[in-house]
This record gives structure tokens, C-alpha cells and sequence, in this order.
């Protein structure tokens, strides 16, 4: 049995993790959160000790290394932001850790983390929980047996309705969440790679506070993407039944199904890494150095590679409606 403490407790990921380390047989002894509102800890661990300050929670997981009682790993579920710092600390501590999308949101913190990584006991692992979904799985079975010179032509959609509340959140700070297309799409981006092979172009023709859209032409695929925390951009048959998340992808015109089979992806994830097969700094870097490069490059607004849904009225910041509005 392994010991794990958790960084983040009370976010919407927090519990997948807890989750995973139970059904993995081993035991969550600390959990930290500035927010108190965490009593999903007793569907699990009820005897973990919890913190709301993180000097405290710093204070005893080194009360307990010091009585011979260490932890293996930290469990990393707080903001996007605040990944690196969290993985520094579990490694100066002797533990490995095991983190939430994105590890960081800048390439060049990958770089001091390898260094560190190098220099401490522990290591560093990412959750990238697609790459273990069966219908991918074989995709990329199917994918890598494939003789065809031809590249697969790809729409991608993901559509996760979020309301105000996001906005007043750190994830509505892209300094703090990396914007939409590091904070819901960096897991389909590192699929498409695992998939499909390098990024050779990449063209962004969206990014706003409620979406992003653009292309991208890897080794095997060529890829249009749309991503949208909006409802307003649902497909109408998703309002009608009142669905919050639409997902689709299209390969060469057939609908690839996966709406399914997302529920133990994290205890498989932590499966393997207990048993030392987790994806590392290198497995994520691509993905990492793509969004990056979403974030930061020039827009190009037209295009013969656009995604059918870039047309769709775009809608004002919930902030600037409430400053028209007084």
C-alpha cells in the first residue's frame, strides 16, 4: 500500500483522484484545500487529515516523514497555475507526483523541471487519461498499422457548457488557466499527437474568453477544432434534450464513437503509474509547446482550413455586459 497526500481537494478533478488511489487499494492520509467545502473526502478516505492553509499541511506531511511514515506520492489537483510550484515541493519532499492537466503551462518550466526531476528521488507524472480509452487505444493500434500515405481528415468538437461563475474563477484568467484551449482541449490535443503524429502547422483562427478554434496538420491527420465553454454554440439537438457537453469526432466523415467508457480512466491512469508505466515530462511536452503556441500566435481569421463552427455569433464577456449594464 502506497501513501498519498492531495493538493486540491475541493475542484471539480479532486474527487476522480481520490477515486482512483482507493480502487488502486492504497490510502489518501492528507488532502489540501484552501476551500473547506470538502466532504466528498468521506466517500473515500473519512480519516485523511485535512488543511485549509498549506504551511500547516507542509508541517505535517514532514511531522509524518520524520516518524518514519513518508509519502509516496502527491496527488496534484489545484489550479493549472499553480502545478509547478506543487510539483517542485513534492519532489524537494522525496515523493513522486502525479498531476493534472496541463504539468505547466509555459515549455520552459518542462525544462527546469527535468533538471530537478535529475536531481531528487521521486518523479514526475501526467495525467493523460485519453491515451487509456479502449476506442483510442485501438485507433491507435489500427493507426500505426495503417499502409495509406494518405492523411485522415479530422473535425473535432467539444463543446462543455460553463456559466458565469467560470469567469470569476481562476479558469476565467487565462494567465492563471492557460484560456480555453489549454484548460478543456489540452487532452485532445495530446490524443491527436499520440495518434497522428507531430505538429507540422498549426493556424488559430478563434480565441476569445468562451472559445478557440483553429488547425492543425500533423504527421498522419489533418485537424479542424472548435472548443467552447458556451452553451450558445450547442448543436440544437443537444438544447432540446437539455445537454450540457457536446463531444464529436469526425475521421474522414465518420463519426468516431467515445462518448463512453470515460468513468475509471483515472484509476487505470494511477494503475499504471504505481507500476512505473506513467507518462512523464516527454510524454506531455508536445501538447504543452502546442497550446503554447495557440495562446501566443497571430490570429488568422480566414482561411480554407476553418472549422464549420467558427461562423457562430460570438458573445460579449459576462464583465463587460455588467459594466454596460450600470
Amino acid at each position: 500500500m502506497k501513501s498519498f497526500a492531495q493538493i486540491g481537494a475541493a475542484g471539480f478533478v479532486a474527487p476522480r483522484h481520490m477515486r482512483a488511489i482507493k480502487e488502486t487499494g492504497n490510502a489518501l492520509v492528507a488532502a489540501c484545500d484552501p476551500y473547506d467545502g470538502v466532504g466528498v473526502i468521506d466517500s473515500y478516505f473519512p480519516g485523511a487529515s485535512f488543511f485549509t492553509e498549506y504551511e500547516r499541511f507542509d508541517r505535517h506531511v514532514e511531522k509524518l516523514k520524520r516518524r518514519g511514515q513518508p509519502i509516496d506520492f502527491f496527488s496534484i489537483c489545484s489550479p493549472n497555475y499553480l502545478h509547478d510550484a506543487h510539483v517542485r515541493f513534492a519532489l524537494r519532499y522525496g515523493a513522486s507526483a502525479i498531476c493534472e492537466k496541463p504539468l505547466v503551462l509555459n515549455p520552459w518550466n518542462l525544462d527546469a523541471l527535468e533538471e530537478m526531476e535529475k536531481e531528487c528521488e521521486g518523479n514526475i507524472y501526467n495525467i493523460l487519461q485519453l491515451r487509456h480509452h479502449p476506442v483510442i487505444r485501438n485507433l491507435k493500434k489500427n493507426s500505426i498499422a495503417a499502409k495509406s500515405a494518405e492523411k485522415k481528415e479530422i473535425d473535432l468538437t467539444y463543446i462543455t457548457s460553463r456559466g458565469k461563475w467560470y469567469y470569476t474563477s481562476w479558469k476565467g484568467n487565462p494567465l492563471k488557466s492557460g484560456g480555453v484551449a489549454t484548460n478543456i482541449g489540452i487532452h485532445f490535443f495530446d490524443m491527436l499527437i499520440w495518434l497522428f503524429g507531430r505538429v507540422e502547422q498549426v493556424e488559430v483562427h478563434q480565441r476569445t474568453h468562451d472559445r478557440a478554434s483553429g488547425f492543425l496538420e500533423l504527421e498522419k491527420a489533418r485537424v479542424k477544432w472548435f472548443l467552447s465553454i458556451h452553451g450558445d454554440t450547442l448543436p440544437e439537438s443537444s438544447k432540446r434534450s437539455g445537454k450540457t457537453t457536446y463531444r464529436s469526432i469526425q475521421m474522414d466523415g465518420e463519426e468516431l464513437e467515445f462518448s463512453k467508457g470515460f468513468e475509471d480512466l483515472h484509476t487505470v491512469s494511477y494503475r499504471e503509474i504505481i507500476a512505473g508505466r506513467g507518462f512523464t515530462i516527454a510524454d506531455a511536452r508536445p501538447s504543452i509547446e502546442l497550446v503554447h503556441q495557440i495562446r501566443n500566435q497571430e490570429l488568422l481569421p480566414e482561411s480554407n482550413n476553418t472549422h464549420p463552427l467558427v461562423g457562430l455569433p460570438l458573445v460579449p464577456h459576462p464583465f463587460e455586459v455588467r459594466k454596460t449594464q450600470k
